[in-house]
């Protein structure tokens, strides 16, 4: 696999730098479902870091691919907007009115109001009482996991602890968890169809059953006392109460997604990068307490959202070119979590940086992720369980990546516990 794996990447560094630049579609899903991203990513870094496609399916787009660059956008929302009746987060064309909005495609006072909703499931307190229901569900994933068994790591693990956590943070039925992840799949498939051989209609009818799960589970909340879960907390404030499903399905769309791709794929993304890097899962075993460090890493070297979007409000100068007002502006987080002017040595995977957080997966300024310590717990407690029971998971073919280039995952991967 290895040897296959340095092919590609020969063959993709060959054909990113015979490309005119002015020919460049860093969007491409296809870079992204082949991995083959990092060289397209490399050149603009170091030739036009604020660079112009002029033309593509997405309409015409600035990328930032600079460190640096994409703090700046990110923390600057009084000139790059995220407002969704100008374009929202996402590289897709398609403009949604405010009112059907989840918080983070909003612009403050409204973006404020609506996140201060939900911060507390995410606060010091809530994550301690949290911890050990989390480590008592990830053991008992592990134990049950096969021995001398080729199984799918991403189902098996990555998604069955994900869509745990989100049925007990929004109190979703336990027997329907599965479809929590199922329905963030479906919202970030493009069209066509997709891996499981289902069309877009097929996907229309299957998301909009999941989604009317929570019709019914939004009107029980609103007629009880306010709970410490999602929906009553969003239900029971007037910043996130609405009045029909098309209002109020934005946020729950948001803490579906967030919830569960992150983590998700920086799981899976994880035992991916310590095979890759063999020598870095000898350490992490000699010295588990490695651990702590290992998990801000993971998260850069995967980069779970590939990018963000914004839309310039005014004219403004970045990196020495023209943006002009209502131009879309994508920041890749990929990019800038590699690049070699802010990270020492971004193309090694190595557990025990000495600066591990100095990455952007979780964004900047108002829209920084606000369940990021969350997300950092699961996989601290996910790998200090696994390392509690098994040598080694071997992984046993190449993985499964989503046609995706705003969510960078995994589909399935293939893993071998030895017995």
């Amino acid at each position: 696999m290895q040897e296959q794996l340095r092919q590609r990447y020969a063959a993709a560094r060959e054909k990113a730098y015979a490309t005119p630049l002015d020919q460049f579609q860093p969007a491409d899903n296809e870079i992204f479902r082949g991995d083959t991203l990092w060289p397209w990513f490399e050149r603009l870094r170091k030739e036009d870091p604020v660079h112009l496609t002029a033309e593509s399916e997405y309409g015409p787009y600035w990328s930032v691919t600079k460190h640096r660059d994409i703090i700046a956008v990110d923390s600057n929302h009084r000139v790059f907007s995220s407002d969704s009746e100008l374009g929202g987060i996402t590289i897709f064309e398609g403009k949604q009115p405010r009112s059907q909005s989840s918080f983070i495609a909003l612009d403050p006072p409204d973006h404020d109001q609506q996140r201060k909703v939900i911060a507390p499931m995410f606060a010091p307190e809530s994550l301690k009482i949290l911890e050990p229901l989390i480590r008592e569900r990830a053991a008992k994933i592990l134990d049950e996991l096969p021995r001398n068994e080729t199984f799918d790591f991403v189902d098996k693990v990555s998604v069955e602890l994900t869509s745990q956590m989100l049925a007990t943070l929004m109190d979703f039925p336990w027997e329907l968890r599965r479809t929590l992840p199922r329905a963030s799949d479906i919202i970030l498939t493009p069209p066509g169809v997709d891996a499981q051989g289902k069309t877009d209609m097929d996907r229309q009818v299957e998301i909009f059953n999941i989604l009317g799960q929570f019709v019914g589970l939004w009107n029980e909340r609103l007629k009880k006392p306010p709970q410490h879960d999602l929906i009553s907390m969003l239900c029971h404030n007037e910043a996130t109460r609405r009045d029909t499903p098309e209002e109020y399905f934005g946020n729950i769309i948001l803490l579906v997604v967030a919830g569960s791709d992150t983590t998700r794929h920086s799981i899976t993304g994880g035992l991916l990068a310590l095979n890759q890097n063999p020598e870095q899962y000898d350490r992490l075993r000699a010295n588990p307490a490695l651990v702590e460090s290992m998990i801000p890493e993971i998260i850069r070297w995967q980069s779970p959202v590939a990018h963000m979007r914004r839309t310039a409000l005014s004219d403004v100068e970045l990196g020495g070119k023209q943006i002009k007002a209502g131009e879309k502006v994508i920041m890749w987080y990929v990019s800038g979590n590699r690049d070699e002017d802010a990270i020492d040595r971004p193309d090694e995977f190595i557990i025990d940086r000495e600066r591990p957080r100095q990455h952007v997966s979780f964004g900047f300024g108002i829209h920084r992720c606000v369940g990021m310590r969350l997300a950092e717990m699961q996989l601290r407690i996910m790998w200090e369980e696994i390392l509690k029971r098994f040598p080694r998971i071997d992984v046993v073919g190449e993985p499964r990546r989503m046609n995706s280039n705003f969510v960078k995952g995994f589909d399935g991967m293939d893993v071998r516990i030895p017995g």
